[in-house]
């Protein structure tokens, strides 16, 4: 069996060879040759682009260690020549495959871009993988080595996103403790081989390489205590996918056929009959049904399995400001949300974080101190404070400084941790994820009285909220990280926005202007 297409989608079966069918759709998509995106999933990639590069200019201003460690290996590569790309902030050009592993770091660093779950019912692909739109830097290091505009650019983001997105639909990597980065490594490879024109064959031939040598395990996000590898996988995968793709545009040959291999990832966890993969594969080429579609924002620093948790919290304390009168008005608060939320953010190393990176998946600290930040604001302004939903969102928005070392250690959210519970919630909620992030809050007053949330489903940022100004949010959270970092916030968020109208020497000093260092936040 070969390739199907339909009218806006092509579907590759699992009797045929994926890794060449990807090369060819990725080829083909950047050509033009397959059809037009629609303006409502190129709108939808630019807002993704933006959020991301706005919390890698702000991680970079406030000294985190990974992208500043990065940064530093990537400018070694100076790339005097020709064919560079550039690192967030700077002119210098460097190896490409350098600049994105630095800028992708930058991007996740604070974990509060982009992500996606792994949902399309429609096509009944449930697998419920994790991604996240922390690659975005693949296709800006290649617009600038190819010498294409912010046009091609984008439209390489969003193949980029597709295959990533698509690849989660169909297999859940987390179930065999593989990480996620592994599908946005594939991801990476055919876009930045069709952006460079490569052939589908030298493509399938970089694939090969990717899923053959470099296979990251969860043990990055396992432990007491994460550390820089957490927030620097996706960068570290997305170097090591352009590597290959640039050794298979040299001539080197990887394994043909991975996606069928059954030495490979794919048939090894999940055994099929001879020559076929797990799963079929559909990717859109035209209108607006792209995976980018369904994929959801984070309106602060935080876990996405916590934001059920969060809208819950919230609610509870606009509709009720009197749980905000004194430190000993609330009780108790118990948590009830889903697997993988549980298990991720429930963990219980992660009830007593000692790192940022361990507090913001911590369900416990998240909760705890989002409620402090709305008890001190009702102290200083008076219970009402909060306002509407979204007012309160911005309001109560997790910024890096709520994870610093003071904020983490802060006895009054210590105190708060002491007093809530987080509890699965049984087979109920496991069986509304990842259509949303099923999750209830109940908090208990002094006086015995309950405040029940009730299921929330889809809290502001989720793909399905049809009640937050999604834009406006999204205005508040990157002029507020945007001003850590830059003198003219607005004038760097505009230009970001504008990536589909910048021509080839803009889109090549897109990253011409200059970090405010803040000292070293770690």
């Amino acid at each position: 069996m070969t390739t199907t297409a339909s009218r806006t989608a092509i579907t590759l079966s699992r009797f045929e060879n994926q890794a060449l069918g990807l090369g060819r759709y990725a080829v083909d998509f950047m050509n033009g040759a397959l059809g037009e995106p629609g303006t409502a999933a190129l709108d939808r990639t630019v807002m993704f682009f933006t959020d991301s590069m706005i919390c890698g200019i702000s991680a970079i201003a406030m000294g985190t260690n990974a992208p500043g460690v990065l940064r530093q290996e990537a400018l070694a590569y100076e790339h005097a020549g020709g064919g560079g790309a550039t690192i967030l902030g700077s002119t210098t050009p460097v190896a490409p495959e350098k600049a994105l592993l630095a800028n992708c770091a930058a991007v996740r660093e604070w974990d509060a871009n982009g992500t996606n779950f792994g949902y399309n019912p429609a096509a009944g692909h449930n697998a419920g993988e994790f991604g996240h739109n922390d690659f975005y830097p693949v296709a800006i290091a290649a617009a600038q080595v190819a010498g294409r505009d912010g046009a091609d650019a984008l439209r390489a983001m969003l193949l980029l996103d597709e295959i990533r997105g698509r690849l989660a639909e169909v297999f859940s990597l987390k179930s065999y403790k593989i990480d996620h980065v592994v599908h946005g490594a594939i991801a990476s490879a055919a876009t930045y081989g069709a952006m460079l024109g490569a052939t589908p064959g030298q493509i399938e031939s970089a694939i090969g390489m990717v899923v053959a040598h470099y296979i990251p395990w969860r043990a990055i996000r396992a432990g007491r205590q994460l550390s820089d590898s957490k927030g620097a996988s996706a960068a570290i995968s997305a170097e090591v996918a352009v590597l290959s793709m640039q050794r298979s545009m040299r001539g080197f040959a990887g394994p043909a056929d991975i996606l069928r291999n059954p030495e490979a990832i794919f048939r090894f966890f999940e055994n099929t009959p001879d020559d076929t993969s797990p799963f079929d594969l559909i990717l859109t080429h035209s209108g607006d049904d792209f995976a980018i579609m369904g994929m959801h924002f984070k309106l602060g620093l935080y876990e996405h399995q916590s934001a059920g948790a969060l809208g819950g919290v919230i609610a509870l304390l606009r509709q009720h400001p009197g749980l905000l009168a004194s430190p000993d008005r609330i009780a108790a608060m118990k948590v009830l949300a889903y697997e993988p939320a549980f298990g991720i953010i429930g963990d219980p190393a992660k009830r007593d974080p000692r790192t940022r990176q361990s507090a913001d998946h911590s369900m416990l600290y998240i909760i705890a101190t989002t409620v402090r930040k709305a008890r001190e604001l009702a102290g200083e302004y008076g219970p009402d404070v909060l306002g509407t939903d979204d007012e309160a969102w911005k309001k109560l928005m997790l910024v890096p400084m709520d994870y610093s070392r003071d904020a983490i250690m802060h006895p009054g959210t210590r105190a708060i941790m002491e007093k809530i519970t987080f509890d699965h919630g049984g087979p109920d909620y496991d069986a509304q994820y990842p259509d949303g992030i099923p999750t209830s809050v109940i908090i208990t007053a002094d006086d015995g009285e309950m405040y029940d949330s009730g299921l929330v489903m889809y809290p502001p940022g989720h793909a399905r909220n049809t009640t937050a100004d999604l834009r406006d949010l999204l205005d508040n959270k990157w002029m507020t990280l945007a001003s850590l970092a830059v003198d003219e916030p607005q004038e760097i968020i505009d230009r970001f926005n504008a990536v589909a109208t910048l021509p080839v020497a803009a889109l090549a000093s897109l990253n011409d202007f200059r970090i405010r260092q803040r000292g070293s936040f770690e």
